[in-house]
């Protein structure tokens, strides 16, 4: 569940990021640049976000046991 917890909140970041890049992106080279940009970077978005959701929950690996 936390892993989802983590994408969900990843995923907003990177949404947020791919809008405003594109608004900008939009005002300086117009709306068919803009498309592409947003399109590219939202799908690299949700990859990342997958990504860093994984690293996030991965479960911490124990030390082993030293032999006496």
């Amino acid at each position: 569940m936390l892993l989802i917890a983590y994408y969900v909140v990843f995923m907003i970041g990177g949404d947020i990021a791919d809008y405003l890049i594109g608004l900008v992106v939009e005002r300086e080279f117009g709306s068919h640049i803009s498309l592409l940009v947003f399109l590219a970077l939202y799908f690299l978005s949700l990859w990342l976000a997958w990504v860093f959701a994984v690293r996030m929950t991965d479960p911490k690996r124990a030390a082993p046991a030293t032999q006496r």
